[in-house]
């Protein structure tokens, strides 16, 4: 188990930054991209990247679908509602982000999506009121595993199921391992950042509304 998880922690690592330099070489040729503003944690991309289509089942039992991102700047964080760690704190974090920039209009106020990489254990239901337990804005969605393995691809995640010692006599026991990385979507729901832990809430707000007030080409 130990090695397993050490492995694939060096493959996140490896893929993260493997993804890092290509998507640097990839946007720093072509024509020039949108003059972003100076942003403190949010490392931005010299040109943002569209997305392929994409299809997640929201918390409500609507579909979430590629354009339906588009007019505001979005946060994208892959987690699981059994994680006993990491998204926890994390989506606490993000909250905290959220309350600052809540008096923003609604047309515009930056939006934060969780995404369950569990379909097998996380309902819409579930991981909404999971999500709606941080922050009341908090979108949550998921989708079945090539869905999901597609729509972290897009955004240089991956994840990974990791069975418990008890998993051959309890099917239920496993974890999740996933990037911890945070995408960021401009208005036209394309790729153009991300934001890496440790995450300090009060930066991520400042750059949120930053941007939110730049205009975007």
């Amino acid at each position: 188990m130990f090695n397993r998880r050490i492995g694939f922690i060096l493959v996140i690592a490896l893929a993260a930054g493997l993804g890092l330099l290509a998507a640097q070489k990839f946007f720093g040729t072509g024509p020039a991209g949108p003059q972003w503003p100076e942003t403190r944690t949010v490392t931005l991309f010299p040109q943002p990247r569209d997305l392929p289509a994409f299809s997640l089942r929201q918390s409500d039992g609507t579909q979430l679908a590629s354009g339906e991102l588009n007019g505001h700047w979005t946060l994208v964080f892959l987690g699981f509602t059994y994680c006993p760690d990491v998204c926890p704190t994390t989506l606490a974090e993000l909250a905290q982000a959220q309350n600052q920039w809540k008096s923003l209009p609604d047309s515009t106020r930056p939006r934060v999506l969780f995404v369950s990489v569990d379909p097998e254990r996380d309902t819409p239901t579930r991981i909404g009121e999971y999500a709606h337990g941080f922050h009341a804005d908090t979108l949550a969605a998921t989708a079945d595993v090539p869905a999901l393995e597609d729509f972290a691809k897009s955004l240089m995640f991956v994840f990974q199921k990791v069975p418990g010692k008890r998993f051959e006599q309890d099917p239920q026991d496993y974890t999740m391992d996933h990037s911890a990385n945070i995408a960021v979507l401009d208005p036209k729901g394309r790729m153009a950042g991300f934001i890496k832990p440790p995450f300090q809430p009060r930066e991520i707000a400042a750059d949120l509304l930053l941007l939110t007030r730049a205009e975007v080409k």
